[in-house]
Protein backbone atom coordinates (compact mmCIF):
# COMPACT_ATOMS: atom_id res chain seq x y z
CA UNK A 1 0.00 0.00 0.00
CA UNK A 2 2.79 2.68 -0.58
CA UNK A 3 -0.01 4.83 -2.31
CA UNK A 4 -0.66 6.14 1.80
CA UNK A 5 1.26 8.56 2.77
CA UNK A 6 1.60 9.12 6.80
CA UNK A 7 1.04 11.91 8.25
CA UNK A 8 3.29 13.68 10.82
CA UNK A 9 1.23 13.43 14.43
CA UNK A 10 2.04 15.78 17.34
CA UNK A 11 0.92 17.13 21.00
CA UNK A 12 0.32 15.10 23.82
CA UNK A 13 -2.71 13.22 22.69
CA UNK A 14 -1.22 12.10 19.62
CA UNK A 15 -0.68 8.33 20.48
CA UNK A 16 -4.49 8.20 20.86
CA UNK A 17 -5.79 10.11 17.55
CA UNK A 18 -6.40 8.12 14.37
CA UNK A 19 -3.54 7.83 12.26
CA UNK A 20 -3.88 9.87 9.55
CA UNK A 21 -3.34 8.88 5.95
CA UNK A 22 -2.93 10.45 2.96
CA UNK A 23 -6.48 12.25 1.83
CA UNK A 24 -9.91 10.34 2.16
CA UNK A 25 -8.36 7.50 5.11
CA UNK A 26 -7.70 6.55 7.96
CA UNK A 27 -6.09 3.99 10.02
CA UNK A 28 -7.49 2.59 12.98
CA UNK A 29 -5.34 3.03 15.85
CA UNK A 30 -6.89 -0.15 17.38
CA UNK A 31 -7.46 -2.70 14.98
CA UNK A 32 -4.64 -1.20 12.24
CA UNK A 33 -7.48 -1.31 9.49
CA UNK A 34 -6.90 1.18 6.70
CA UNK A 35 -11.08 2.84 7.07
CA UNK A 36 -12.64 5.54 4.98
CA UNK A 37 -12.59 8.76 6.61
CA UNK A 38 -16.40 10.13 6.05
CA UNK A 39 -17.61 6.62 7.09
CA UNK A 40 -16.03 7.24 10.55
CA UNK A 41 -17.50 10.68 10.67
CA UNK A 42 -20.99 9.39 9.52
CA UNK A 43 -20.35 6.63 12.06
CA UNK A 44 -19.79 9.28 15.21
CA UNK A 45 -16.48 8.90 14.55
CA UNK A 46 -16.50 4.90 15.31
CA UNK A 47 -14.40 2.63 13.37
CA UNK A 48 -16.60 0.27 11.76
CA UNK A 49 -14.17 -2.47 10.83
CA UNK A 50 -13.81 -2.92 15.16
CA UNK A 51 -16.46 -0.97 16.75
CA UNK A 52 -12.97 1.56 18.56
CA UNK A 53 -14.54 4.75 19.94
CA UNK A 54 -12.01 7.53 18.36
CA UNK A 55 -11.24 10.40 20.67
CA UNK A 56 -13.38 13.53 19.85
CA UNK A 57 -13.07 16.96 20.89
CA UNK A 58 -15.19 18.43 23.89
CA UNK A 59 -18.00 20.23 21.84
CA UNK A 60 -18.31 17.15 19.99
CA UNK A 61 -19.07 15.54 23.72
CA UNK A 62 -21.24 18.62 24.52
CA UNK A 63 -23.35 18.28 21.21
CA UNK A 64 -23.79 14.60 21.59
CA UNK A 65 -25.15 14.54 25.07
CA UNK A 66 -27.25 18.28 25.58
CA UNK A 67 -29.82 19.38 24.04
CA UNK A 68 -29.57 21.92 20.56
CA UNK A 69 -28.10 25.16 22.21
CA UNK A 70 -28.68 24.69 25.84
CA UNK A 71 -24.95 24.11 27.15
CA UNK A 72 -24.23 27.21 29.34
CA UNK A 73 -20.48 27.12 30.48
CA UNK A 74 -19.85 28.39 34.04
CA UNK A 75 -16.52 28.96 35.45
CA UNK A 76 -14.52 29.75 32.41
CA UNK A 77 -12.08 31.66 33.33
CA UNK A 78 -10.78 29.52 36.43
CA UNK A 79 -6.95 29.44 35.79
CA UNK A 80 -4.23 27.24 37.45
CA UNK A 81 -1.22 28.74 38.79
CA UNK A 82 2.23 27.32 39.24
CA UNK A 83 2.42 27.34 43.26
CA UNK A 84 5.72 24.84 43.24
CA UNK A 85 7.38 27.01 40.15
CA UNK A 86 7.74 23.46 39.04
CA UNK A 87 10.19 22.95 35.54
CA UNK A 88 11.24 19.82 33.81
CA UNK A 89 11.89 19.92 30.44
CA UNK A 90 10.07 23.20 30.32
CA UNK A 91 8.13 25.64 33.12
CA UNK A 92 5.05 24.72 34.14
CA UNK A 93 3.92 28.09 33.41
CA UNK A 94 5.46 27.67 29.57
CA UNK A 95 3.48 24.48 29.52
CA UNK A 96 0.18 26.10 30.85
CA UNK A 97 0.37 28.70 28.49
CA UNK A 98 1.08 26.93 25.62
CA UNK A 99 -1.92 24.46 26.31
CA UNK A 100 -4.37 27.60 26.64
CA UNK A 101 -3.42 29.05 23.16
CA UNK A 102 -3.53 25.71 21.60
CA UNK A 103 -7.35 24.72 23.12
CA UNK A 104 -8.72 27.91 23.45
CA UNK A 105 -9.43 26.84 27.39
CA UNK A 106 -7.75 27.75 30.58
CA UNK A 107 -7.60 23.86 31.89
CA UNK A 108 -8.26 20.51 31.14
CA UNK A 109 -12.06 20.53 31.77
CA UNK A 110 -15.40 21.99 30.85
CA UNK A 111 -18.60 22.14 33.39
CA UNK A 112 -22.24 23.72 32.61
CA UNK A 113 -25.56 23.25 32.51
CA UNK A 114 -27.87 22.13 29.70
CA UNK A 115 -30.49 20.21 28.99
CA UNK A 116 -30.77 16.43 28.04
CA UNK A 117 -34.20 15.52 26.51
CA UNK A 118 -35.22 18.44 28.36
CA UNK A 119 -33.90 17.45 31.83
CA UNK A 120 -32.05 20.11 33.19
CA UNK A 121 -28.19 18.72 34.10
CA UNK A 122 -24.94 19.58 35.07
CA UNK A 123 -21.85 18.62 32.82
CA UNK A 124 -18.84 18.30 33.30
CA UNK A 125 -16.04 16.75 30.41
CA UNK A 126 -12.50 16.63 30.47
CA UNK A 127 -10.07 17.64 27.78
CA UNK A 128 -7.40 14.97 27.16
CA UNK A 129 -5.30 17.30 24.74
CA UNK A 130 -4.89 19.82 27.95
CA UNK A 131 -2.03 17.95 29.24
CA UNK A 132 -3.43 14.67 28.86
CA UNK A 133 -6.54 15.55 30.73
CA UNK A 134 -4.73 16.02 33.80
CA UNK A 135 -6.54 16.68 37.05
CA UNK A 136 -4.59 19.75 38.94
CA UNK A 137 -6.09 22.27 41.38
CA UNK A 138 -8.37 23.85 38.97
CA UNK A 139 -9.61 20.45 37.50
CA UNK A 140 -10.80 19.54 41.28
CA UNK A 141 -12.16 22.66 42.11
CA UNK A 142 -14.15 22.79 38.81
CA UNK A 143 -15.07 19.27 39.42
CA UNK A 144 -16.69 20.63 43.22
CA UNK A 145 -18.17 23.40 41.79
CA UNK A 146 -19.77 21.74 39.22
CA UNK A 147 -21.02 18.98 41.88
CA UNK A 148 -22.12 22.18 44.59
CA UNK A 149 -24.02 23.29 41.90
CA UNK A 150 -25.59 20.12 40.74
CA UNK A 151 -26.85 20.00 45.03
CA UNK A 152 -28.07 22.94 44.97
CA UNK A 153 -30.73 22.31 42.12
CA UNK A 154 -31.06 19.27 42.45
CA UNK A 155 -30.06 18.82 39.02
CA UNK A 156 -28.06 15.37 38.12
CA UNK A 157 -24.39 15.65 37.26
CA UNK A 158 -23.42 14.22 34.66
CA UNK A 159 -19.47 13.61 34.08
CA UNK A 160 -17.36 12.20 30.94
CA UNK A 161 -13.62 11.44 31.74
CA UNK A 162 -10.89 10.99 29.58
CA UNK A 163 -7.77 11.68 31.37
CA UNK A 164 -4.45 11.10 32.04
CA UNK A 165 -4.35 11.48 36.02
CA UNK A 166 -2.90 13.80 38.36
CA UNK A 167 -1.10 16.36 36.68
CA UNK A 168 2.41 16.17 38.38
CA UNK A 169 3.69 19.34 38.12
CA UNK A 170 1.57 20.59 41.62
CA UNK A 171 2.62 17.83 43.34
CA UNK A 172 0.69 16.82 46.24
CA UNK A 173 -1.48 19.29 45.17
CA UNK A 174 -2.85 18.02 42.59
CA UNK A 175 -2.97 14.79 44.85
CA UNK A 176 -5.27 16.27 47.21
CA UNK A 177 -8.09 16.97 44.46
CA UNK A 178 -8.48 12.90 45.00
CA UNK A 179 -10.15 13.37 48.04
CA UNK A 180 -11.85 16.93 47.85
CA UNK A 181 -14.10 15.68 44.68
CA UNK A 182 -14.73 12.17 46.35
CA UNK A 183 -15.99 14.35 49.19
CA UNK A 184 -18.14 16.76 46.26
CA UNK A 185 -20.19 13.67 44.97
CA UNK A 186 -19.91 12.12 48.28
CA UNK A 187 -22.98 15.10 48.91
CA UNK A 188 -24.94 14.14 46.32
CA UNK A 189 -25.30 11.00 47.19
CA UNK A 190 -26.25 11.83 51.01
CA UNK A 191 -28.85 14.49 49.36
CA UNK A 192 -30.12 11.71 46.54
CA UNK A 193 -28.89 13.52 43.54
CA UNK A 194 -28.20 11.90 40.50
CA UNK A 195 -24.40 11.49 39.91
CA UNK A 196 -23.55 9.61 36.44
CA UNK A 197 -19.49 8.72 34.98
CA UNK A 198 -19.31 8.15 31.37
CA UNK A 199 -15.73 6.76 30.92
CA UNK A 200 -13.94 7.27 27.99
CA UNK A 201 -10.59 6.16 26.07
CA UNK A 202 -8.34 7.19 28.48
CA UNK A 203 -9.64 6.98 32.06
CA UNK A 204 -6.43 6.60 34.30
CA UNK A 205 -4.56 7.27 37.26
CA UNK A 206 -5.81 9.34 39.93
CA UNK A 207 -9.04 10.13 38.06
CA UNK A 208 -9.74 6.91 37.97
CA UNK A 209 -8.62 6.09 41.45
CA UNK A 210 -11.49 8.81 42.48
CA UNK A 211 -14.58 10.67 40.71
CA UNK A 212 -14.32 8.58 37.93
CA UNK A 213 -15.51 5.41 39.62
CA UNK A 214 -17.56 6.82 42.56
CA UNK A 215 -20.88 7.46 39.77
CA UNK A 216 -24.46 5.65 40.98
CA UNK A 217 -23.79 3.82 37.29
CA UNK A 218 -20.48 3.66 35.01
CA UNK A 219 -20.59 3.89 32.01
CA UNK A 220 -18.30 3.39 29.56
CA UNK A 221 -16.90 3.53 25.69
CA UNK A 222 -16.45 0.36 23.83
CA UNK A 223 -12.63 -0.87 23.80
CA UNK A 224 -12.21 2.30 26.49
CA UNK A 225 -8.93 2.11 28.36
CA UNK A 226 -9.55 2.25 32.25
CA UNK A 227 -7.39 1.59 34.76
CA UNK A 228 -4.69 2.99 37.16
CA UNK A 229 -0.68 2.39 35.99
CA UNK A 230 -0.71 1.29 32.70
CA UNK A 231 -0.81 -2.40 31.52
CA UNK A 232 2.99 -2.21 30.51
CA UNK A 233 4.07 -0.71 34.22
CA UNK A 234 1.88 -3.34 35.98
CA UNK A 235 4.16 -5.97 33.90
CA UNK A 236 7.26 -4.53 34.35
CA UNK A 237 6.32 -4.53 37.97
CA UNK A 238 4.53 -8.18 38.87
CA UNK A 239 7.14 -9.43 36.07
CA UNK A 240 4.09 -11.42 34.70
CA UNK A 241 1.67 -11.33 31.87
CA UNK A 242 -0.97 -9.89 31.56
CA UNK A 243 -4.86 -11.35 30.46
CA UNK A 244 -5.74 -9.93 26.84
CA UNK A 245 -7.73 -7.23 26.67
CA UNK A 246 -6.85 -6.12 30.44
CA UNK A 247 -7.89 -2.64 31.48
CA UNK A 248 -10.54 -2.35 28.10
CA UNK A 249 -14.05 -1.74 29.09
CA UNK A 250 -15.35 -4.95 28.56
CA UNK A 251 -12.81 -6.55 30.96
CA UNK A 252 -13.36 -4.12 33.73
CA UNK A 253 -17.27 -5.06 32.91
CA UNK A 254 -17.15 -8.81 33.16
CA UNK A 255 -15.20 -8.50 36.32
CA UNK A 256 -17.63 -5.96 38.01
CA UNK A 257 -15.42 -2.79 37.87
CA UNK A 258 -18.29 -0.66 35.51
CA UNK A 259 -21.54 -1.07 35.08
CA UNK A 260 -22.73 -0.79 31.55
CA UNK A 261 -20.54 -0.53 28.18
CA UNK A 262 -23.10 1.69 25.92
CA UNK A 263 -21.58 2.85 21.88
CA UNK A 264 -21.54 6.56 21.09
CA UNK A 265 -24.76 6.52 19.40
CA UNK A 266 -26.72 5.29 22.51
CA UNK A 267 -25.35 7.42 24.72
CA UNK A 268 -27.57 10.12 25.35
CA UNK A 269 -30.61 8.34 25.48
CA UNK A 270 -29.29 5.65 27.30
CA UNK A 271 -28.49 8.45 30.08
CA UNK A 272 -31.34 10.16 29.60
CA UNK A 273 -33.22 6.98 30.50
CA UNK A 274 -30.69 5.80 33.58
CA UNK A 275 -31.71 9.53 35.16
CA UNK A 276 -35.34 8.71 34.48
CA UNK A 277 -34.88 5.67 36.70
CA UNK A 278 -32.61 7.39 39.17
Amino acid sequence: MAWFKKQPASGPDAARRPKVVEGMWLKCSHCREIIYRKEVERNNKVCPKCDYHFPISVAERIAMLVDLGSFREVEADLAPKDPLTFSDTRPYRERLKAHQERTGRKDAVVIGEGLLNGRRIVLGVFDFGFMGGSMGSVVGEKLCRAADRALAAKSPFVLVTTSGGARMQEGILSLMQMAKTSAAVAKLGEARVPFLCVLADPTFGGVTASVAMLGDVIVAEPKALIGFAGPRVIEQTIKQQLPDEFQRAEFLLEHGMIDMIVERKHLKETVSLLLNHL
